[in-house]
């Protein structure tokens, strides 16, 4: 599994996913789409388009991931994960074809989503990237409108050493004659990227940041999020285009309800007050710059940081960012690509970043609790496994 163990998990092809789509007789053929890719942002921004197009009467399938506490959060209609028996049953059904085909847990996942989506009927479904997104197993839909979020360093060994190549893996999920928004502007570099490959594909290009000018409002914490807000409704607006039925209202409510109507978790959500405890999934450069923004707004009389990473992060680029007059707690998320606390303790020292190395994300949190007053703030993150492991 890629989630947990890296790139040697990760699959360069579309030759599984195929067969297994063959197998299950194209489940993905049988619903309407909207594909997200992108580096950050993807995951609150398909919670967002779900909640307004859930809000607007539809029977929307969401497809996300990772997970954070529960398998089926990848996987749910209407805000509702599928049943413990649509898996059981799914691997039964399909056993002895996902075994000889060597299929991965990703493959597997994507069959599962789609067959479970055209079993329910869903009037459209809303498909978020894994990785990438050219050679993605996701990326076997034909979606009304194809969205990228944005565009930075992840998943480098993978998806390329440069912008310009990692736009080109995510430039992928532009479909022919389909329209494709961008979310945030980009570098001249990556944006030449997206047009070049828009125009291959006589496909309408939106800019999100130069067309949205409505301000909307949600319940989603985070100023990052009014960025997530904008790439969402250009998306909404195309489908309104295409004859999908949703108002101002039914708008303005989707944002306001996204947790109440998807379940989303980790997106600089408040754990507990006095001391505030707050924490958010951002684990990249780009993610991080907007999150440690954020907590230097926060009113606090001191600051405290439960940290803790997966060991494919560029130490060197990210832990720079971090404030150095917070104390911090330093752990490992607990999977078998999580980075040693001890190893993270020592790259941070150097940069002057002082705290205690500690065995686990719950410890870390507990004595942070106890050290911390009533006015100060804790904020846990790092890694999307770090949160998962809290929320």
């Amino acid at each position: 599994m890629y989630q947990r163990q890296g790139s040697t998990a990760f699959k360069k092809d579309l030759t599984n996913t195929l067969a297994l789509a063959e197998h299950l007789k194209n489940p993905q053929l049988q619903f309407k789409s909207i594909h997200v890719a992108g580096t950050n942002g993807k995951g609150s921004t398909s919670h967002m388009i779900a909640s307004i197009l859930q809000e607007a009467g539809y029977k929307v399938g969401l497809y996300t991931s990772p997970h954070l506490k529960d398998f089926r959060e990848r996987i749910k209609v209407n805000g509702k994960m599928l049943r413990k028996n649509c898996v059981i049953n799914f691997v039964k059904r399909n056993r002895s074809f996902l075994e000889q085909q060597g299929l991965s847990f990703f493959e597997m996942t994507v069959g599962l989503a789609f067959e479970h989506f055209a079993k329910q009927e869903v009037d459209i479904a809303v498909i978020e990237v894994g990785l990438g997104g050219r050679l993605d197993s996701t990326n076997i839909i034909n979606p009304e409108v194809s969205v990228i979020t944005n565009i930075g360093y992840d998943h480098t060994q993978m998806l390329g050493e440069t912008l310009a190549e990692i736009a080109f893996e995510k430039a992928g999920i532009i479909k022919e004659k389909t329209p494709v928004v961008i979310g945030e502007r980009q570098e001249e570099e990556i944006l030449s990227v997206f047009k070049k490959q828009a125009a291959n594909k006589k496909a309408l290009l939106t800019l999100a940041e130069d067309k949205v000018t409505t301000i909307y409002h949600t319940d989603l914490q985070g100023n990052y999020q009014q960025k997530n807000i904008k790439t969402a409704v250009a998306a909404i607006v195309i489908l309104k285009s295409k004859g999908f039925k949703i108002s101002d209202k039914n708008i303005r409510n989707g944002f306001l309800c996204v947790v109440k109507n998807t379940g989303l978790l980790g997106r600089w959500q408040y754990l507990s007050k006095k001391p505030t405890v707050v924490c958010d999934t951002a684990h990249n450069k780009e993610g991080l710059a907007y999150v440690l923004g954020q907590l230097q707004s926060e009113p606090y009389k001191k600051l405290h940081i439960v940290l803790g990473m997966v060991a494919d992060k560029n130490l060197e680029t990210i832990l720079p960012m971090f404030p150095t007059d917070a104390q911090y707690y330093f752990c490992r998320p607990n999977i078998p690509r999580g980075l040693d606390a001890t190893i993270l303790q020592n790259h941070a020292e150097k940069l002057n970043l002082k705290g205690i190395a500690y065995t686990s994300v719950a410890h870390a949190l507990m004595e942070a609790k106890q050290k911390a007053s009533k006015e100060d703030v804790i904020f846990v993150g790092g890694s999307t496994f770090v949160v998962a492991e809290v929320v």
